[in-house]
């Protein structure tokens, strides 16, 4: 093995798509006691890599420039240290998982705690794209959002044909299922800004409803649509990607002692004027933020056992359906970027490393 490999880069630290290219020069990371090499088959593009192309990711001075946030690949090299019994990874496994960065190349180091065993029944270029999307989704609902059989009983999730409310979506209408077997399952419904959208959304992932809000141009009026579809009743939990401006409209959406998980601001992060804050006292409403990156590595080997143990199983035997919406050579990269900032997709853009 030499000295440097490919990697994805951008012209000038920051920019447009158009300003990324693979760069020939890159030094092959070094492992790290505890750590492995992986050789890269497949990646996914993620919203967060966008941001990080733009030079508008905070708090990531200290990790690799290179962008990727989740992988699948092949074990090339294991660290120096004495190999145990405990030790049950070997040069040639097949494996895929999270990354703080460096996804997008042809080698990455990772902790081998944080490595998954690819099942034979999945394809490189479907668990190069799952980490990020299911772990965000099942840290939303699990972990931040306390889904709880008996209480949780609504959950709506916005922007529902974007990649992680697509698992967030399925994870949902399955989640008794893990603590409360017995518990009936909750109702789960979801906004996009199509119809076509919408009905992608009940129909092949079986949401309760869905609602277009490309016809709510006030950002008020939906509420009241998804009220009537959850029996005029508020929602328990509401995951938004949408940002300042859904404030307000997602206090009036929220059931007593409802919450709401902020995983993002795709309208922005600045809310309306005026916007009426009372349902936080009168509904007794919780607000909570989460960025997945920023988590500690005991954190996100948590969400991995949990991923392992819960999800994947279902990923396996068809439960779960991993949505892919194009699959392209990475030599195509801006193509991929380009295509996810179009904000027309459903489910994940997936580059192959040659």
């Amino acid at each position: 093995m030499g000295e440097f490999m490919r990697a994805v880069d951008v012209r000038d630290g920051a920019g447009p798509a158009s300003a990324l290219f693979i760069n020939e020069q890159t030094p092959i990371p070094k492992i790290k006691s505890g750590e492995c090499l992986v050789k890269i088959k497949a990646f996914g593009i993620n919203r967060g890599d966008i941001l990080q192309r733009d030079g508008k990711y905070p708090g990531i001075a200290h990790l690799t420039k290179t962008m990727g946030l989740e992988f699948s690949g092949v074990i090339a090299q294991l660290g120096e240290e004495p190999l145990t019994q405990e030790d049950e990874w070997k040069v040639g496994d097949e494996v895929f998982g999270l990354l703080y960065g460096g996804g997008y190349a042809e080698y990455v180091n990772v902790d081998k705690r944080m490595l998954i065993r690819k099942p034979k029944e999945l394809s490189f270029e479907q668990t190069g794209g799952l980490c990020e999307t299911w772990f965000t989704a099942m840290q939303a609902l699990h972990f931040v959002g306390q889904y709880n059989a008996e209480t949780t009983r609504s959950i709506l999730w916005h922007a529902g044909a974007s990649a992680v409310s697509v698992a967030g979506i399925q994870l949902s209408k399955y989640a008794h299922l893990i603590e409360s077997p017995n518990s009936p399952p909750p109702s789960v419904y979801a906004t996009a800004r199509k119809q076509d959208k919408c009905d992608f959304i009940v129909r092949e992932l079986g949401a309760t409803g869905a609602v277009d809000i490309s016809q709510h141009p006030n950002k008020r009026s939906w509420v009241s649509e998804v009220k009537a579809k959850n029996a005029d009743g508020g929602v328990d939990l509401v995951i938004d990607f949408l940002g300042g401006p859904y404030l307000e409209s997602n206090l009036d959406v929220l059931a007593l002692d409802g919450r709401i998980v902020q995983l993002g601001w795709l309208d922005g992060p600045i809310a309306s004027a005026n916007v009426n804050i009372a349902a936080f006292l009168t509904k007794r409403a919780r607000v909570q933020g989460s960025q997945l990156r920023s988590r500690s590595l005991d954190y996100q080997i948590r969400l991995r056992d949990f991923f392992e143990a819960n999800v994947l199983p279902g990923l396996v035997d068809g439960r779960f359906q991993h949505v892919i919406e194009r699959v392209v050579p990475w030599e195509r990269i801006q193509e991929a970027h380009e295509l996810l900032e179009t904000n027309q997709t459903k489910g994940k853009v997936v580059c192959v490393v040659n």
